[in-house]
């Protein structure tokens, strides 16, 4: 692959099996699927999707619902294989995508800093170094020793961001997990992905507020059914999005 190249998705598909039947318990479910009745009917959430972003790009996903934006960040991420083509990605990786993923909800906000720091790779020396700089972004100060899930979607959103950002990776890939952030927290977020697109950071954002797309991102994907609709600049492809909106 290119070195100048960060991802490059090549006639990629996904496939997913949907169940046909309702199956309301789980020995059914196993003596369907010894006696081979399980009837799954086929889904395709992306399809033949093929495009390039090249390093230090910002790239704002955007689409109506089920268009396959957060399967393609998690097909980029590693978490999703295609079922055809190839995703090749040349770079470390900060995804957020799911909110809580990485913590523990029986456990403290303080605890689960280490150890979420630790699933991203970063040693117990490391998080206590930067202790202090994820709790000042976060602002949850005052409640580090509450369990996580007594926190808010939008506390636990706050905490997450902070931790995934707190060294500046090669790709940081962010599904509108901000959105359930106050208006003030949004700004601080897009302000600190803003700083590390201008550092050098390839950016693929994904989020229905084609405002802070516009802000964030120089370039745009837009996803329809699966299927790529368009791609070119955030602010043509963003015109051409909002107006398809208008009309549906």
């Amino acid at each position: 692959m290119d070195t100048d190249i960060a991802v490059k998705v090549d006639h990629a598909t996904v496939r997913f099996n949907m169940a046909t039947e309702r199956i309301d318990n789980l020995k059914e479910y196993f003596v369907k699927l010894v006696q081979g009745k399980l009837m799954f009917q086929e889904f395709l959430a992306l399809k033949d999707v093929s495009f390039e972003v090249k390093k230090g790009e910002a790239w704002g996903l955007v689409g109506t619902n089920g268009s396959g934006k957060s399967t393609m960040l998690k097909l980029i991420s590693g978490i999703l294989k295609p079922y055809k083509g190839t995703v090749t990605v040349n770079g470390s990786i900060a995804p957020l995508i799911e909110l809580g993923a990485g913590f523990d909800g029986e456990l403290t906000a303080r605890e689960n800093i280490f150890l979420n720091g630790a699933v991203l790779g970063y040693n117990h020396k490391f998080m206590e170094e930067h202790f202090d700089e994820i709790v000042d972004f976060a602002e949850l100060r005052d409640f580090l020793d509450m369990p996580i899930k007594n926190y808010s979607s939008g506390m636990a959103a706050r905490l997450g961001f902070a931790i995934a950002t707190i060294v500046r990776p090669d790709i940081l890939i962010c599904d509108e997990v901000l959105a359930v952030g106050d208006y003030a927290f949004q700004q601080k977020c897009e302000k600190r992905m803003t700083d590390m697109r201008d550092a050098g950071t390839t950016l693929l954002y994904v989020s229905h507020n084609m405002e802070s797309v516009k802000k964030v991102c120089d370039h745009a994907l837009w996803l329809n059914k699966g299927s790529v609709q368009e791609t070119g600049s955030v602010d043509e492809i963003a015109e051409k999005y909002m107006q398809f909106e208008k009309e549906r």
